[in-house]
């Protein structure tokens, strides 16, 4: 294997500056919010209940109009309008693949661009929401990866993503009908664009919202977040948000998994599971997600798979086998169907679930791993990415 790629950056990410106007209510917290209304003019004793009847508006109903807050006075509406937006990112391209599957390019405050995946099933609808423009990690194997960081997205930005797909999934309740418990956005995966884990207040705070019973109402076992391994904020993602937990994990030795994903040189796979062993019980999980990318040649032998079982042991863990998603000057091949299938039986005989991943939404680069924003991928060309990612 010669592909190489430089160790994770190291980042320091300033928070920015509010925009002077109307304060946006999308990402604010309940307390954030009743402060607000105080600050505005809200009688104390009033706060927290404007807050539940705000809330309601627009996590449950989706609206987006202060005048349409029709149990809230007419000149209270019209303070909100006036010191207060209700914003979310800007759908710049929507495509829908041949199997289904939706993209979208959606830009934020600064112009910057990051792309959200609808995938449907046939027993749920699942959305791929990215927590940072670009990333901060450079895995070889990873289109997105060679996109340089430019910023972690905001609170406001990451629950932004949840409801741009619920309106075009026509997706809020309609006042007045039947109550309908289909859900077409089911479960949520932080697996698009960046790290969460590198900006983990504003996701945390984020998957709050989205769990809020009275609002989008997502059990967090809906919920899965996707780390390369930042080792530290393992345990406080059990706290505080006690989500799913997938590890982008790809390999079964250090040598391996330090070509593949870098951040493994500061967190080697000896303490990265020491910190997966306990997850599940401080989460309440049931087992934790082992996300394994499928590389001819690389990590694909019937010795990685017995390596992996024996890694793993005593860890409550499903396997999931994701066949590599090729894009423009990738340094790799998929492994064939047969040598997938051979690694998924060793798996699967040691007792694990080994499901192998169907590729979605190839045909519009919507696929695991292909993800990177339409600007950043048509103004540079192979050899460009190629000595970013130095391969």
């Amino acid at each position: 294997m010669d592909a190489k790629a430089p160790i994770t950056q190291d980042v320091l990410t300033i928070p920015r500056k509010l925009p002077d106007g109307p304060r946006n209510l999308i990402g604010l917290s309940r307390d954030q919010i009743r402060d607000a209304l105080i600050v505005a003019g809200t009688p104390e004793k009033q706060a927290k209940m404007r807050v539940g009847q705000i809330w309601q508006w627009i996590y449950h109903w989706g609206v987006r109009d202060f005048a349409l807050m029709t149990n809230l006075a007419k000149d209270y509406r019209a303070m909100l309008a006036d010191t207060f937006v209700i914003a979310l990112p800007e759908v710049v391209t929507r495509q829908v693949s041949d199997d289904g599957t939706r993209k979208y390019l959606v830009r934020i405050a600064g112009g910057h661009e990051v792309e959200v995946v609808y995938i449907p099933e046939t027993d749920r609808g699942t959305l791929c929401i990215s927590s940072q423009v670009g990333c901060t990690l450079t895995c070889s194997f990873c289109h997105t990866g060679t996109q340089k960081l430019v910023r972690n997205l905001t609170t406001a930005e990451i629950v932004g993503q949840i409801m741009v797909a619920r309106d075009d999934l026509g997706e809020w309740p309609e006042q007045g009908a039947p109550k309908d418990e289909t859900r077409l956005l089911s479960n949520i995966v932080l697996m698009g664009m960046g790290e969460p884990l590198y900006n983990f207040e504003n996701v945390r705070d984020a998957m709050k919202i989205a769990m809020d019973p009275e609002g989008i109402s997502l059990s967090r076992r809906r919920i899965t977040l996707s780390t390369s391994g930042v080792v530290p904020e393992i345990a406080r993602t059990a706290q505080e948000i006690g989500c799913q937990l997938a590890i982008s994990f790809h390999a079964t030795t250090d040598e391996v998994r330090d070509r593949l994903v870098p951040i493994n040189k500061r967190w080697p796979i000896a303490e990265l599971l020491d910190a997966l062993r306990d997850y599940p019980k401080v989460s309440n999980s049931e087992r934790i997600t082992f996300e394994y990318v499928m590389l001819d040649g690389v990590n694909d032998s019937d010795e990685d798979a017995q390596r992996l079982i024996n890694l793993i042991k005593g860890i409550p863990a499903k396997i999931n086998l994701i066949p590599f998603n090729e894009w423009p000057g990738a340094p790799y091949k998929r492994s064939s169907n047969n040598r997938i299938r051979k690694f998924a039986d060793i798996i699967y005989k040691a007792g694990y679930a080994s499901p192998i991943r169907t590729p979605r939404g190839e045909d519009i680069m919507a696929a695991c791993g292909q993800l990177k924003s339409a600007t950043e991928r048509a103004r540079k060309s192979k050899a460009q990415i190629a000595q970013e990612t130095g391969l």
